[in-house]
């Protein structure tokens, strides 16, 4: 009978081991050396039928100094002499998202998605913490609306700002109107403690319904109250039970990591570098800085009145902003012109869930002036 010795199996376990981490450390190399050859940061141009570069076209990513900030932005357009659509982005910039909900803004406008202080490709480890503010974002939003409106020769552009991008893009059209055409929010905040305490209050009725028990317990620890407010353990579980149930980024992403962090991995307009930055600046940009404040802010109070056309867009599943609040305070809104419009196939993310509905809205309502098609004028 043949013999083993401690050693010998120290031995081989070691061996194995090694194995093991030689093994995982290919494998680490190779899905960094796939992620950079599928990060070559460039932007796609637009090409016309016979594959050259579509003649008045645009298709840019460039870096301009704002307020003393390096900040990138990407710039689209099938058509330079299109009207100007500046969009605000929410916590995270989401231009990645179009190449999988592609949203065809660039057949009526020159689009700008711009990145905003502190985020993805505006990400600088440097920035002060104290610049991270609502005046400083609001600064920075004037600045890039100013520099958009010399070089492409525009008196006035418009503007949209989508989730978090909203509460700095409605108290930006209350402040320069003279500035912008028209203001379209996409999942509009309103009051956003409300809006969490709504949501919090779904998902455990969902939860419940759905026999989910561990879910339930999970929030029933972390309740979202009006006295105490909104705990890191509420928050920890959010992003994850709203997309699980339907109610998150879209109403088919059910999974933050295969929604939005492989395709943001994916996206070959940022470099690998940009990428991970993308993720680093998430917790630290402005908009998320700012969430203390949108907590704490009542825009039927602090905004009742708006001087511009002001439109909304709201897809009926979204409770990571809530669509019912959107909808009481766009009814209290005065404007010169208004218009609410209900999406019925989205949850938070209309522009990329209901592109053809965008469209049919952009080029009848909202660039003729007009609320024909809004379901609340």
């Amino acid at each position: 009978m043949k013999r083993f010795s401690i050693h010998s199996i120290k031995h081989k376990g070691g061996r194995i081991m090694l194995i093991i981490f030689s093994g995982l450390l290919i494998s680490l190399f190779v899905l960094v050396g796939v992620l950079f050859i599928m990060s070559p940061g460039k932007p796609e141009p637009f090409l016309d039928k016979n594959g050259n570069i579509l003649t008045g076209s645009i298709s840019e990513k460039i870096h301009v100094n704002i307020n003393g900030l390096e900040m990138g932005m990407f710039i689209k357009s099938k058509d330079a002499t299109h009207p100007v659509l500046l969009y605000l982005h929410g916590g995270m910039p989401d231009y990645f998202l179009t190449r999988k909900y592609p949203t065809g803004l660039e057949d009526y406008f020159t689009v700008v998605w711009w990145d905003q202080r502190g985020s993805g490709i505006s990400y600088n480890a440097n920035i002060p913490p104290e610049s991270m503010n609502l005046e400083q974002m609001l600064s920075d939003t004037k600045e890039v609306t100013n520099y958009l409106r010399k070089r492409f020769g525009k008196e006035k552009i418009y503007l949209m700002g989508h989730s978090g991008g909203t509460f700095i893009g409605i108290q930006m059209a209350a402040r320069a109107p003279e500035l912008y055409y028209a203001y379209i929010g996409v999942a509009q905040m309103s009051n956003q403690l409300i809006s969490e305490r709504l949501a919090y209050e779904y998902m455990l009725k969902q939860f419940k319904e759905e026999g989910n028990q561990k879910m339930v317990r999970k929030l029933e620890s972390a309740p979202v109250t009006f006295s105490g407010g909104i705990s890191d353990s509420y928050l920890s579980l959010r992003d994850v039970s709203m997309h699980s149930l339907g109610i998150g980024t879209t109403h088919e992403m059910k999974s933050v990591i295969t929604g939005i962090l492989l395709p943001s991995f994916t996206c070959r307009e940022y470099t690998l570098s940009e990428k991970i930055n993308m993720w680093r600046g998430k917790s630290r940009s402005g908009v998320s800085i700012l969430w203390d404040k949108m907590l704490a802010t009542d825009f039927a109070v602090q905004i009742p009145k708006i001087v511009i056309p002001v439109y909304f867009f709201h897809g009926v599943f979204d409770y990571t902003v809530s669509y019912v609040l959107a909808k009481d305070y766009f009814e209290k809104l005065k404007a010169p012109q208004k218009g609410f419009y209900t999406f019925k196939q989205s949850a938070h993310s209309p522009l990329f869930e209901e592109p053809e509905r965008m469209k049919q809205i952009f080029q009848e309502d909202i660039l003729e002036g007009k609320n024909n098609l809004a379901d609340i004028k």
